[in-house]
This record gives structure tokens, sequence and C-alpha cells, in this order.
């Protein structure tokens, strides 16, 4: 039996063992998010539940088994990765038009019979999902069981959870300290006529505290819960993962630590009367249940994701700096690439390896930001492909090169910010249609890149500008145009996102200090893929005169690295497209060539050079 077959058989025994449990319990269906109870969008082995049942391995989708069907709900992101992973399980991949839909629990209430049971961890559950479930499913008489974690039941060798050190992110890099951000918190608190807040999100968690961690994959923070209330602020967080001197720190800025395994407890024992905030979003059933009968709930999106998400001056300053660093690492990388092709045996996987060793390189790097991407012409086209040992694309061997589209997304956390990066390059021979679908997307990403809007407008509406270009050639792509980048924090952050996938609701108004990534794409399935990428700034723009209309916000682009020319059809572009390349390729030499010398400098300057 090949690696391939054995896989897809203990993907089958999995879900047998599964389907067995759930007979025990007289359960007819389980669903089985990708969550835990942070509601992290990254999970820690312990609730990669999911993937361990399904083998799929995409960050979003949801696995709905019975006795007599298993499906994943994906969106179009992983629609060719989940039918490749999912051939031959018995599981069916069930297409969904973007990430936040509920296409699975219309599917539930159509499928399950009536007076049967559904049964989902409610630890894992948010709140918003769960009264969506529950209203689905009332409606045909079927019965939400939410107390039952049946993984427990059938994954022996199950995580137990991460034990890694908690740190502090010092000044200068922590611009703001936790006692000007409890404070800010607090405020806020005050204004929702709350006498405590509870906060699990793991981001808002690590920001309020300016502590950090490794306790999830590529994103800097650690498990916990925090609970606020007037005066004092109490951090619930395995035992020893928190040294004395640190915890001395966080006792004198107003922090008491508990163990993790009392936050239960502890919502259970607030005092009658009580007022608690809590973000429906970013909260589990399990965590709201748990309250007491005579605690009053305010439901509010948390003060802190708001707070986090606008950077301030001094943050952003830090992250400019960020940027030229890994410019510089991105121009030694190219450089080392341009002149191997041909000479040496690259692979998709060769590429992920020497990117983030050319950022290991860099001073104030501490780890990825995903892992990276890098998709050779019908790789290219998964927007989220990620290769593997059993499964990767050869680009060049010592005397032959391939031909066709190197797409590389890759990012990295530093001290002093996140990056998110993509860039398409030429390998051998590339055709008149890749140059035009690459041009479509650089003009998307320069028409969001040169944008001015009125302050406070929902971000979800700037998508249609990148799209326009390409809607004009009457193609479209499937994922949202931009997602919100933490500060040396997740590289995908709330509560803005330039998507169609979001609601445009207040919470995603557009302030200064917000940072985003602008990522427009086209995808030829089975072909190629193009996707330019940056991260941007949300600014003040000015006006001579000032205009009478109020406030209005343009992009400061914030990452700094070429955009190869030449794959560029420059029939296509207009000349303030052009202006506006040539202009950028001439910041980003002025400001990374000072990081760099030999061969990549000579690199730069090639590949800046105006057209």
């Amino acid at each position: 039996m090949d690696t391939l077959d054995a896989r897809r058989s203990t993907v089958r025994s999995r879900i047998e063992k599964l389907r067995r449990a759930m007979q025990r319990r007289g359960i007819a269906a389980v669903v089985v998010p990708s969550s835990d109870p942070h509601l992290s969008e990254y999970l820690p082995d312990r609730w990669q539940g999911r993937e361990w049942l399904s083998g799929f391995t995409g960050s979003v989708g949801t696995l709905v088994v019975l006795q007599d069907f298993a499906g994943v709900w994906a969106d179009s992101r992983y629609w060719t990765q989940a039918e490749a992973q999912l051939a031959g399980t018995g599981i069916a991949l069930m297409k969904i038009g973007g990430a936040g839909s509920a296409a699975h629990l219309d599917w539930l209430a159509e499928n399950v019979a009536r007076d049967a049971v559904v049964a989902v961890d409610g630890a894992v559950l948010g709140l918003a999902g769960a009264r969506a479930l529950q209203a689905a499913l009332n409606e045909r008489g079927v019965t939400l069981r939410t107390d039952l974690d049946l993984l427990d039941d059938v994954w022996d060798d199950r995580a137990s959870l991460p034990a890694q050190p908690v740190f502090e992110h010092m000044a200068p890099f922590a611009a703001t300290s936790r006692v000007q951000k409890l404070a800010t918190v607090r405020q806020q608190m005050q204004a929702h006529g709350a006498t405590h807040h509870w906060i699990s999100t793991l981001d808002d968690i690590a920001w309020l505290t300016n502590l950090r961690g490794a306790d999830v994959s590529y994103n800097p923070v650690f498990i916990a819960h925090l609970l606020l209330d007037a005066t004092h602020a109490t951090l619930f967080v395995a035992d020893g993962k928190i040294d004395a001197p640190l915890a001395s720190r966080l006792q004198a800025d107003g922090i008491a630590l508990a163990p993790y395994n009392r936050a239960i407890a502890t919502l259970q024992t607030l005092p009658t009367g009580a007022r608690l905030l809590i973000d429906p979003r970013r909260t589990t059933l399990g965590l709201r249940e748990a309250v007491g009968a005579g605690v009053t709930i305010i439901e509010a999106i948390n003060p802190s994701t708001l707070a986090k998400s606008r950077k301030s001056e001094a943050e952003i300053q830090h992250i400019r700096a960020a940027m030229e660093q890994d410019g510089a690492a991105l121009a030694e990388f190219f450089s080392w690439f341009e002149a191997a092709l041909g000479h040496e045996t690259i692979t998709e996987i060769t590429v992920g390896q020497k990117v983030v060793a050319s950022r290991e390189r860099r001073p104030g790097y501490v780890c990825p930001s995903f892992h990276p991407i890098a998709g050779f012409n019908a790789n290219g086209a998964l927007p989220h492909y990620r290769a593997t040992e059993e499964s990767h694309a050869t680009i060049c061997t010592p005397g032959r090169v391939g031909n066709g589209l190197l797409l590389i997304d890759s990012g990295g956390q530093y001290q002093n910010g996140t990056t998110d990066i993509t860039r398409v390059v030429p390998v051998g021979e590339t055709t008149a249609a890749q140059h035009r679908d690459y041009t479509l997307v650089l003009k998307g990403m320069i028409a969001l890149s040169v944008a001015k809007f009125p302050r406070g407008t929902r971000s979800p509406m700037l998508d249609t500008l990148a799209r326009a270009p390409i809607w004009a050639a009457g193609v479209d792509f499937g994922h949202g145009t931009g997602h919100g980048v933490g500060y040396f924090l997740n590289v995908h952050e709330g509560p803005h996102g330039i998507t169609p996938h979001l609601p445009p609701e207040p919470a995603t108004a557009m302030e200064p200090g917000m940072v985003t990534s602008n990522e427009p794409g086209i995808y030829r399935t089975e072909r190629w893929g193009v996707r330019i990428e940056n991260l941007v700034v949300n600014r003040l723009a000015k006006f001579e005169p000032p205009s009478e209309f109020g406030e209005f916000l343009e992009f400061e682009t914030l990452t700094l690295s070429p955009i190869d020319t030449r794959v560029i059809d420059r029939t296509l572009l207009r000349e303030d497209e052009v202006k506006w390349l040539n202009a950028y390729h001439a910041e980003v030499r002025r400001r990374v060539a000072p990081h760099l010398s030999g061969a990549a400098a000579e690199w730069l300057q090639l590949r800046t050079t105006a057209i």
C-alpha cells in the first residue's frame, strides 16, 4: 500500500470510529468546525480535529458526519486542494461561495430526520454560529447537543495543551504600555455600562498585555483567557508558561495569574448584578453558557479588537523599518534564484526554504508569518497551495529550466512588524496570455493603491476598486482583495477587510492606522495563477484647498520589493499606472539599497529600472 492509499485508509478508519461513537451516544450527525475555544483561525494541534478526521489540511472548512454521509464544506480557495485530499476517503467536497457561508446549516436542516440529535462541541463553537445552527435545526424539530466533545472518544493520541513559554514584547517595539491599553479598554467598558469584560481571542490578549508566545504556528500568541473589571485583570494561562520575574511585572501592572483550567469556574462565580461585556463573534457557546443567571450580558465587539487594528504612529514607523529589512531579504532571495536558474535543482520546496533562510538573517526576525506558498504554473492557481515532499513541482534542474509563472507568497514575523507579500516571476518562456493576466492583476492592485475615500468607509466597499480592471476583461477571483494585518501578531486580523465576504457594518469602518493587504489575483485552473500583494496602511489624505466634505483616507504602501516588469503587457497600462509603478520602484530602491551589497544590490538596481 502506497502512502496515499494508507492515508485514505486511515481517514476512512477514523470516520468509522467516529460513527460508532455516534451510535453509542444516539447522535445522528456531528459537526466538526475548524476552531478552538478561542475561535482562532490557526489552531494548536489539540484542536485540529477536522484535519485529523478528514485529511483536509486547509485552514478553513467544516466537517459534517452522518451514518451514511460525510462532507467538508469549503470555499473556492480550497476546492482543488480539497478534491485531491478527500478523494478516496468517502468524504464529499461541498463547495460554498465564501468563507462566511452557512450552507452546511441549511444542509443539516434538510437532511437530518425530525427528532434526531446533532452534536457539536460547544467549547469550540462560536456564540453567533451556535445561534444560527440552533435556529436552523429548531425549524425542523432537531435537537442540538453541545455538551459533548466526541473527538475525545476517538482520538487516542490527542495532543495536550501547548507548553511553550510566554515572553514580553518590549519597548521600543511595544510602543504603548499595557497599563495604557488596559485603561483604554476600561473606558470602553464604562461606555457600554459593563463592570466586567471577558476576552478569549488570543491576539487581543497578546496585544492588550504586551505578551507574546509560540503556541500557534506562525502566530506569536499563547493560549489564555482574560477577565477585566474596573481595577483588576486576571490572565488565565497554564502553569509554568510565565516565569516569576514576568509574573511580578504583570502583577505590578494590575494583572494577576490564574490556571487556564479555572476560566470556566471563574465565569460561573461572577457576582450577581455584574454586567459582563462579551463579543458574540469572539466568544464560544460554552463560555457563554458558563455565565450565571444573575449576570447581565452586554454584547459588543471587543474594544481591544478595534484598538488593535489602528496602529499608532510609532508602530507604523517600526513597520516601515521592518519592511526595509523584509525587502532586503527578498532581494537576496531573488538574486540567488535568478542566478541559480538552470544551474541548480530548484523545487517549490527549495523556494520556501530559501525565502525563510533569507529572512532569518535579518535583524528583529522571529519566524514566518505563515507557511510559504510557492506555486509553479498549475500549482499557482491554488490560492492556498502548499508544496509537500509527496507532491510538489520542480522548477529547474542543471541544464533544464521549466517555462511559466512562479507565484511566491510569504511573510515574516519581526519584533517590529508582520509582513505578507506575493510576487510572481517568469521562469523560462512565458506567453502573451500570462502577460495579460499579470498586467490585469497589476492594474487592479494599482487602482486600490491610489484610492482616496471618506474616513469611515466600510472596508468591504473598497473591494470593487481592485476588481474593476479585472472584471472589465470578463475575469474574477474567488477570495477577498485584502485582510487586516497585525503588529507582530496574526497575519490575518479583523475587524476590517477589503472583501465581499464581510458585512459592511460599523466595525469594518476604515480608520487611520489600519494595515491591510492589497492582493487581487487571477487563477487559471490547471494552468497558472497570478497574485500581486503589498501591504498598505490608512492615512489621512490631504487636499488643497481642504475638502469641504470631511476627512478622507488614502493608502501608503508599506511593502518594499520590486514588482517584476518582465511579465507586463505594456500596451495595457495607462501612463498614470506606469508613473505609479516607476515611483514605487524608485522608493523601493531608495529605502532597500542601503541594506544590501554585492549581487543582491545589483539585482535590486536592475529590477527597479523604470519602464
